[in-house]
């Protein structure tokens, strides 16, 4: 049973075993010896300790966990021993002596470089990163801001989320080098400018040949080691396919930050756009108003959308700057789980706006209003759209939707979704009935809608004009409305349609009988002046024809025609026909 001992190490508590805490004691009492007579031997002290507490805390896994032996030999093979770093003034006499340098594993980490920085230290440090002069990543922030404006957000983000290098050994971690007590020792020494400027060059100078000398030392020993088969062939091969997948997984840590960062700044200016509509007069926006039946807050749904795209893209970004940046700062469980609160009440509170909009279109209703027209089995009735300048495409019901004014100044919904239907009937005169549609949360608010929607005709003579386009009062929403035109003619009347009715005809009436005189019979529209090759069925099917000549259908790789010769059908493998001669099936097979 060993005793452990409570210890405090740059402000940091420890439990350590009695054995690893008295070589750890040694270890720092050696240090402290060999930098007596050192400049800034405080400065350089605080910051080897501030390191070793660093490195115990990456080896333990609790508070409870306890310090042994292991662990002190692990970090001083880090830090290295004293003695392998002391230069004496023999080195400045003629013959130069040479140190070696323990080289140790370094990687190098992202920190924000304040001390070269115009703002936040993004742009230097991301240079030590990346091994690239900071002039040109300024430069790259310039363009990002002038040209996509993409670079603010980044540069927020990254300055947020990036830490600063603080202590000695994060910036010598921030530079790639490894924390060792020499280049601490190195990097405080380099902050005093008590030494004059002739001193200063002459030591320069001699730690350049000495450094030279040891990396060329440290060159061959790692040379001899390869050679010597201290790696296996396949723990080099594991090295090489580690490295392309370290390249692999950078890549892709790339492509998640720019995926994120894009989808973030157009969700902005989208919530900005549609948020602010209110502030900010924006065309379009109107439609979305007109759509919204359930009357939800457009601030609102926009808001919820923001949350439930953005906070996943956010995590997004998130991921990708993990993957590149190793040391990066986590947000914190508290931010995590309130990105998720936020989250889920953004996806309960859209589910709950779907629910209610689509609530709006549960019921349909119509209201029906009839009107004698004074035209008898022995009259001709001519229909026709009248001239309008008000929608777009005015002769054609698929393609037409419009939000205006009325005379009254009243915002107004204008849609030509309007259908003509012909029934004969047994009654002296003709008459017509306007069918008009809607749908609503119930039977009530359907009614109301439908009853709200305006629809105008006028008969001169024997002249029918129709308006290609109903009207609504924004008040009532998009509720589908629609206008059902349909003529009562006694049989034995004769009917003309205008070319300009063609799209709003019912399809029992061929779009090739318009501008021909139509008799209405108890079985139907018989065309008296039609000619037989103008018999066309249009039917909105793709590769589908029926015409005098039959029924022909085209497929990608099969084809079925049938006329008064039969029934031929086409396959990659099969070919069947069908005619008075029998059935004749043929297979490639």
């Amino acid at each position: 049973m060993n005793k452990t001992v409570n210890i405090n190490l740059a402000g940091t508590f420890f439990h350590i075993d009695e054995d690893a805490y008295l070589k750890l004691q040694h270890y720092l009492e050696a240090i402290k010896r060999s930098f007596t007579d050192s400049q800034g031997r405080n400065e350089i002290i605080a910051d080897i300790e501030a390191r070793i507490a660093e490195l115990f805390n990456e080896r333990v896994q609790n508070d409870r966990q306890v310090i042994r032996i292991k662990e002190v030999d692990e970090v001083i093979s880090i830090m290295g021993q004293p003695e392998d770093y002391l230069v004496d003034d023999e080195i400045f006499e003629d013959e130069p002596q040479t140190s070696y340098e323990r080289k140790s594993s370094a990687s190098k980490k992202l920190f924000r470089d304040t001390e070269n920085s115009y703002i936040g230290g993004v742009a230097s440090g991301l240079g030590h990163y990346l091994g690239i002069d900071t002039i040109w990543i300024r430069l790259l922030w310039v363009l990002l801001i002038f040209g996509m404006g993409t670079g603010i957000l980044l540069y927020i983000l990254l300055w947020i989320l990036v830490p600063e290098a603080k202590t000695t050994a994060e910036k010598i971690m921030m530079t790639g080098e490894p924390v060792n007590i020499s280049n601490i020792e190195k990097k405080i020494k380099d902050g005093f400018e008590t030494v004059t400027e002739t001193v200063s060059d002459v030591a320069k100078n001699v730690s350049d040949s000495v450094s030279n000398a040891a990396k060329k030392v440290d060159f061959n020993k790692q040379g001899n080691k390869i050679k010597s088969s201290s790696k296996t062939f396949f723990d080099t091969l594991a090295d090489v396919i580690m490295f392309f997948f370290k390249i692999i997984a950078k890549f892709i840590g790339i492509i998640l930050i720019l995926v994120g960062a894009f989808a973030l700044i157009a969700l902005i200016i989208g919530w900005f756009s549609v948020g602010v509509a209110n502030v900010v007069n924006i065309p379009g926006l109107d439609l979305i108003d007109i759509a919204n039946a359930g009357n939800t807050p457009i601030w609102l749904a926009s808001l919820l959308v923001f949350f439930a795209i953005g906070i996943p893209f956010f995590f997004l970004f998130y991921l990708g700057l993990k993957i590149l940046v190793n040391n990066l700062k986590s947000i914190g469980n508290i931010a995590k789980f309130t990105l998720l609160g936020l989250w889920l009440i953004s996806i309960i509170g859209l589910v709950v706006m779907g629910i209610r909009q689509a609530s709006e279109h549960a019921f349909n209703e119509r209201v029906i209003e009839k009107q004698e027209l004074l035209i008898t089995a022995n009259d001709t009735l001519e229909v026709k759209m009248t001239d309008n300048d008000l929608l777009r495409n005015r002769y054609d019901r698929h393609d037409s939707f419009k939000v205006a004014s009325n005379e009254k100044g009243e915002k107004t919904i204008y849609n030509s979704d309007i259908l003509i239907l012909v029934k004969s009937t047994t009654d002296s005169l003709a008459h017509i009935s306007i069918e008009k549609s809607a749908d609503g949360r119930d039977y009530e608010k359907a009614i109301e809608r439908a009853k709200n929607i305006h629809y105008n005709y006028t008969l001169k003579g024997n002249e029918l004009n129709l308006d290609p386009y109903l009207s609504t009062l924004s008040k009532n929403k998009f509720s589908d409305q629609e206008v059902t035109v349909i003529l009562y003619l006694p049989e034995g009347t004769v009917a003309k349609f205008n070319n300009n009715t063609k799209h709003f005809l019912n399809y029992r009436i061929p779009s090739n009988y318009v501008n021909h005189y139509l008799n209405v019979t108890e079985e139907g529209i018989i065309c008296n002046d039609c000619d037989d090759d103008e018999f066309e069925v249009n039917i909105d099917v793709p590769n589908v024809k029926i015409d005098k000549n039959g029924i022909e259908i085209k497929g990608d790789k099969s084809h079925l025609k049938i006329n008064d010769e039969g029934i031929n059908a086409e396959s990659e493998e099969v070919k069947l026909k069908i005619d008075g001669d029998g059935i004749n099936i043929k297979s490639d097979n």
